[in-house]
């Protein structure tokens, strides 16, 4: 993703936010208002969250470590897997107040989107994310060392596909901003 110092020619934005990059860091700085969610239970459809892409086939592993201090509930960031609008799958952790948070995963078919959690402390702003494709399945992880690594569900992606786009993402769902670190970046 990030190679001399710059991001890498085979990475495009989605929704290009502010950014920088700090020695090997991506910082995403969040606009307010942007969110990857369809229908499901608030009836709202947004597709505007900032993502940084680049396409991939085949089987294969994508990871990172995330750091980020949320300002407002659902400030977001972490790993997504994006087919188009309405198919894709996303994997961070989402401030809700200073005493909890939860680490979450949205898996979108069709256009209606799923969102399933577990609770955790608030304070936490580190955070390894890890996603596995096999066919159309995904294994989503999360973990705290990047070396012991515990599950969060196992997804299928409903449309076909040759070639899906994969990267990383932040955003704010309500009217706040937040900075959003992201290092130690596979795809393999």
């Amino acid at each position: 993703m990030i190679k001399s110092g710059k991001i890498s020619d085979r990475y495009i934005w989605f929704n290009e936010p502010e950014f920088e990059i700090l020695d090997k860091r991506l910082k995403i700085r969040t606009s307010p208002h942007t969110d990857f969610w369809q229908r499901t239970h608030y009836g709202f459809r947004r597709d505007n969250g900032h993502c940084l892409l680049t396409p991939a086939s085949g089987d294969f592993t994508l990871s990172v470590r995330t750091e980020f201090s949320g300002n407002r509930q659902y400030d977001q960031c972490g790993l997504i897997i994006r087919l188009d609008e309405e198919n894709w799958i996303k994997a961070s952790t989402e401030f809700e107040t200073e005493k909890h948070s939860r680490l979450g995963s949205v898996v979108t078919n069709h256009g209606y989107s799923d969102w399933a959690t577990v609770d955790v402390f608030g304070g936490i702003s580190l955070m390894w994310y890890r996603i596995k494709k096999e066919s159309q399945d995904f294994f989503i992880d999360y973990s705290k060392d990047g070396m012991e690594w515990h599950q969060l569900r196992i997804a299928h992606l409903h449309e076909p596909f040759s070639e899906i786009s994969v990267g990383v993402y932040a955003c704010s769902p309500m009217e706040s901003s937040f900075d959003a670190f992201f290092d130690n970046y596979i795809l393999e």
